[in-house]
């Protein structure tokens, strides 16, 4: 297996010189490809198990719940299994637990029982936490620090792609007539309901059976690949030289502070895109023909941010002032949608996507940087970060159902608040 230093110059020289680095650029991609496809299936399935499964607000939510809970879980196991495994066969193992995690939503669709599709979840987010601890420190490191939010950007692109047409995609296969379905459902009987719920869980069946299949493909083409591995425990001489005294990821303040911002901005990004659908439908009273589109919209406002960071980042604007615009964006788009009403307050929502792109790409190398051989464990607080996603939606879901579900976004404020000052001053913090 081909080691690459994490030396940026030596590595990034030896990479280049053997086509190294856009091999692993692409194939990186395909698994960026692979995070947001799983992920913005929730979008979907938080309105169809809350049809399926008669569900209230709060518990449908648990859906981002279950999936999200497992990195703050799993980070630090998937930290071990990476130091066990290395990159290369850690991305193999995580891609395979979470086709066991798809695989489970069969049994769950043909009893109907939500705890089951809830443990299917938590296991796909697992594998997530063990592809996502390799995959996101390796773009990082991939090349020079500087433009590590570009490179991250363009992976963002890949994982909005895909998850643009997820929800399109199963939208269309579980969701249709749904609208019909919600409005019949209260003149049935028991046994007549019972009938037309299964029939509704039976078609998330042959999703999940082809999501398996790809995914096992994958971790079989992953593990024999090209894809070099990258050496994170060694250290140039300025980073050793000032991480002589450490012994602990818990003296690295700009780190702990990276890791608070990155489980808000995925709260916040998760409630954009997994509330907007339910949002549109039971909270400005459009119909689901409609509102299965809303989470492709805020996806798009995010490619269109990647786009935008890949041509000013670092060019015409540092990733520390990017992540400032971001979080001065989520704060005025955030109060539109509270003020408005109708397809403006959704479109508010949407255009969150626009406001949340750069910050996983900025946060990610503001936090790691000067880790050098604390790089991996590092990388799994980061990952512990996307708990965020779990948290703040069933936050959301509780404000949803004792309030209403346009006024609950107000919990988004004070998340971009922080981000805003971890962009500003936070990200230079350092011990000595």
């Amino acid at each position: 297996m081909t080691k690459v230093a994490s030396s940026t110059n030596d590595k990034t020289g030896q990479m280049n010189a053997s086509g190294g680095y856009m091999r692993s650029i692409i194939i990186i991609g395909a698994l960026f490809f692979i995070f947001g496809f799983v992920t913005w299936l929730n979008s979907v399935l938080i309105p169809y198990l809350k049809i399926a499964c008669e569900l209230n607000d709060f518990q449908s939510y648990l859906v981002a719940f279950a999936f999200y809970i497992s990195y703050l879980v799993m980070a630090i196991p998937s930290a071990w299994v990476l130091k066990k495994t290395g990159f290369k066969r850690g991305m193999s193992v995580g891609l395979l637990i979470m086709a066991v995690g798809a695989a489970i939503f069969v049994p769950a669709a043909m009893t109907r029982i939500y705890e089951l599709f809830l443990f299917g979840l938590f296991v796909q987010g697992t594998g997530l936490a063990v592809l996502q601890t390799a995959s996101n420190p390796y773009v990082t490191i991939l090349g020079p620090l500087e433009s590590a939010a570009k490179r991250i950007s363009i992976m963002g692109i890949f994982n909005k792609v895909a998850g643009s047409l997820a929800p399109i995609v199963l939208g269309a296969i579980v969701l249709s007539n749904a609208d019909a379905l919600v409005d019949s459902l209260g003149a049935m009987s028991a046994a007549e309901k019972a009938v037309e719920l299964d029939a509704l869980a039976a078609k998330v069946i042959m999703p999940y059976l082809v999501i398996v299949g790809v995914l096992i493909v994958l971790a079989v083409l992953i593990y024999f690949s090209s894809l070099p591995e990258v050496d994170t425990d060694q250290e140039d001489e300025t980073v050793a030289a000032a991480n002589t005294n450490k012994t602990s990821i818990l003296q690295f303040p700009h780190l702990l502070m990276g890791a608070f911002a990155l489980f808000l901005y995925v709260g916040v990004e998760v409630m954009a895109g997994d509330t907007i659908i339910s949002y549109a439908a039971y909270g400005q009273g459009i119909p689901f023909t409609e509102a299965k589109f809303f989470t492709s919209v805020t996806l798009v406002a995010m490619i269109v941010g990647y786009l935008i960071g890949i041509a000013a980042i670092p060019r015409f604007i540092r990733q520390e002032k990017a992540l400032q615009v971001s979080a001065v964006l989520g704060i005025i788009f955030t109060i539109s949608a509270i003020m408005t009403e109708g397809y403006v307050s959704v479109l508010s929502i949407a255009l969150l996507g626009l406001a949340n792109a750069l910050m996983w790409p900025a946060i990610w190398p503001l936090a790691l940087a000067d880790l050098g051989r604390f790089t991996k464990i590092g990388s799994s607080f980061l990952i512990m970060g996307i708990a965020g996603g779990a948290i703040l939606p069933l936050i959301y879901g509780a404000l949803s159902d004792a309030v209403n579900s346009q006024q609950a976004y107000w919990i988004m404020v004070p998340c971009y608040l922080f981000i805003l000052y971890f962009a500003i001053a936070g990200h230079k913090v350092r011990t000595k």
